[in-house]
Parts: structure tokens; sequence; C-alpha cells
């Protein structure tokens, strides 16, 4: 599958690099946040890839939701756990749990059609920056520090309602930010689509931490210096 491109499998353990996890990021979501970038001090593994990975190991359900717990870094060693009510767990060896997965339906195992729902759905997320966030900021009057963006996944869950086909697309219904002092919660409210109709829906939520008022030309620099870096990496 594609995404053995991005994590290494033995003995039952999956160890994502930074490089492996940043290569992800950009080529698949094309999304540069800084937090994902291979030596960056506050490295992360990006949730698109864990939520990649276990749709790939389990298959798409018509219910999902994911519930992501911690930060993983580089190299953690992580092993996938799955108990008889569809409960999925993303966990280290110490058993600190990184990824909750709630599943509901029949699974579907078409290969192609995770794949096709795996990269439009992480195309889809990785827009949210500049495209989605950036104007809330404004509407809001207040920003992330540009010196050390804190813009973290927290949840997301979608259901489908009708079969799905490996022309699925995902699109934006609706991008809001609650504002409570130095924190901000972003949600995004989205339609899944195939074969021409509306087979589903979801929502993505996200933490924006250490808001501050807004500086648009600090901002505008932060936001400059973003698309350039992705431009010049090529399409995701």
């Amino acid at each position: 599958m594609f995404l053995d491109r991005y994590h290494d499998l033995a003995d039952g353990l999956i160890r994502i690099s930074e490089q492996q996890g940043s290569l992800f990021a950009k080529e698949v979501a094309g999304d540069f946040n800084p937090i994902h970038d291979s030596g960056a001090r506050r490295y992360c593994v990006p949730g698109d890839l864990l939520f990649a990975l276990i749709l790939g190991h389990y298959g798409l359900y018509p219910r999902m939701t994911f519930y992501f717990r911690g930060m993983v870094t580089g190299d953690l060693p992580l092993q996938l756990a799955e108990d008889t009510d569809n409960h999925l767990q993303l966990s280290d060896v110490d058993g600190r749990t990184y990824l909750d997965v709630e599943s509901e339906g029949e699974g579907i195992r078409d290969a192609a059609v995770t794949e096709a729902f795996i990269r439009r759905y992480a195309a889809f997320s990785g827009r949210n920056f500049p495209e989605f966030l950036e104007p809330l900021m404004h509407e809001q009057g207040m920003m992330f520090n540009p010196d050390r963006p804190l813009v973290i996944y927290d949840s997301m869950a979608f259901e489908l309602t009708a079969p799905v086909a490996a022309d699925v697309s995902m699109d934006l219904t609706e991008a809001t930010l609650d504002v409570r002092g130095r924190r901000g919660e972003e949600y995004l409210r989205f339609s899944v689509h195939s074969e021409g109709r509306q087979v589903g829906h979801g929502t993505k939520r996200v933490l924006v931490s250490g808001l501050q008022p807004m500086d648009a030309e600090r901002l505008q620099a932060f936001v400059d210096d973003y698309v350039e870096r992705r431009e010049a990496f090529g399409p995701a």
C-alpha cells in the first residue's frame, strides 16, 4: 500500500521517523505546519498519518470517530489493538494511548476506496492553514504566535450514509473558531461526495494554543513564508 513509504513495521510495532512523517504531511496532505518539519524542536507525527494508518490497517467503516490523545514523536514504537466492540487504539509499548478510534457498521474492505478516502481527506485536512484558519483568526481579531505556532488535532468524526466509490471527495460546509482567552477551538464541518452525490458528512476539531491579539503584518509574513515553502515543494 502507498502508506508503506511513510512508516516501518517490524515485530508488530509501527515506527514513523521524522522524515517519514514530514514527507506524508507535505506529499499527501500539503501540510507545511512547522511542527511536522523533520528536525523541528517540537516535532510531532501528523495526525492525518495516524488516521491513515488506522484506515490502512483496519479498513474504512461507515461511522468512525478519532480522538487524538497526545503528540507522537519520531521513531516512537507504536502498536495497534482492537477489542470486540470495534474500539481501536494506537498506543506505545508502555501502554500510553495516542489515538482512540470508535467504529460502527460493516467495514469497507475495498483497498482502492480506502486509499482514495485517505488521500482526499488528508488533502482536505491539509488545507486548514491558511485557507480555513487564517480568515477565522482575522474574524476573531486573534492569531497564533507566528514564532511558535501550535495548531493541534483534537478529534475527527465522519458518517457515511450511502456507498462510497474511489472518486470520493470532501468539501467544507462550515468553519468556526471559538476563542477562550489564549486558546481557540476550530471546527471544520465537511460533506463527503461520491459519484455526483453527497454520501456523508464529518467534523474535524482543532486546538489552537497561544492566541494573541491580531498583528496582520506579522501573520501575513508567516503566511507568505508558508505559501512559498509549499509552492517550492510542489503540489501534494
